[in-house]
C-alpha cells in the first residue's frame, strides 16, 4: 500500500499552513491556518473493509519543566513521548483520498466537535480526540475536547525538530470497536489483529528559528 501527500513530501518540512502554530519574531509563536494536509493512497490489499488514520509526534518532551521558558532550552537528550494529532477511523474502503482543509481549517478554541463528523465528505467516518485536549485542559480560554486534526506546535525552545508521522491502516473490519471520546492510544489498541496493510509518511516541523525542520539536531 502507498500513502502520499500533495501538501508535503515524505521526509521534508511540513508547511506552516498545515500547522497549529508558526514562528512569530516578537512572541515566539502565532496561531496558524491549521489546515489538515492532503493525503491519498493506493494499492490497497484484498479484503479491506475500512481504513484508520493515526497521526502522531514521537518527539514531545517527557517533562515540561523547560518547555517554552525564556532563557532555557529543551535538551535534545531528554526522553520523548507520543503526542497524537489526528485519529480518524471507519474510513470506507472505497475512499482513497482526503482533500486539504476538509477536516480542519483554522484553530478552533475549545476544539472541534466529534466523534461524528458533520457535513463530512467521508460518510460514517469518526474522529477521536487529539492530545491538545490534555495540553489545554487548564487553559480557561482553550480547554475542551479537541476532536479531529490539529497540527504541529512543538516547543519554540526545543533543541530538536519534531517528526509527524501519518500512518494509514487497511483493516479487515468495517468499524473499529472504539466509541465516544476515544483517543489515539485506544484506536491503536483496537486496530491490533485487524491490520491487512499499512503505509506511512513523515513530515518535520520546528518553531525554534535556530533548529531547521529536518532530521538534523542542533
Amino acid at each position: 500500500m502507498k500513502l502520499w501527500s500533495d501538501s508535503f513530501k515524505d521526509g521534508e518540512a511540513i508547511p506552516g499552513e498545515f500547522a497549529f502554530c508558526v514562528i512569530d519574531p516578537a512572541a515566539h509563536v502565532a496561531m496558524s491556518s491549521n489546515r489538515n494536509p492532503h493525503l491519498a493512497w493506493s494499492d490497497a490489499p484484498a479484503g479491506v473493509q475500512s481504513y484508520a488514520l493515526i497521526v502522531h509526534d514521537p518527539d514531545v518532551p517527557s517533562r515540561g519543566d523547560d518547555v517554552n521558558q525564556e532563557g532555557k532550552t529543551v535538551p535534545a537528550d531528554l526522553p520523548r513521548v507520543d503526542f497524537f494529532h489526528w485519529t480518524l477511523v471507519d474510513i470506507p474502503s472505497n475512499v482513497n483520498a482526503i482533500a486539504a482543509g476538509t477536516f480542519s481549517d483554522g484553530v478552533t478554541p475549545r476544539g472541534k466537535a466529534g466523534p461524528a463528523i458533520a457535513d463530512s465528505s467521508i460518510p460514517d467516518a469518526r474522529h477521536g480526540i487529539n492530545d491538545y485536549t490534555g495540553w489545554f485542559s487548564q487553559d480557561k480560554d482553550m480547554s475542551g475536547d479537541y476532536f479531529g486534526y490539529d497540527g504541529p506546535c512543538p516547543p519554540w525552545n526545543d533543541a530538536i525538530a519534531h517528526r509527524y508521522t501519518f500512518t494509514l491502516y487497511a483493516l479487515d473490519i468495517a468499524s473499529l470497536p472504539v466509541h465516544g471520546r476515544f483517543n489515539g492510544v485506544q484506536a491503536r489498541a483496537a486496530i491490533a489483529g485487524h491490520v491487512l496493510a499499512e503505509a506511512s509518511l513523515t513530515g518535520w516541523y520546528s518553531l525554534n528559528p535556530s533548529v531547521p525542520a529536518t532530521g538534523k539536531k542542533a
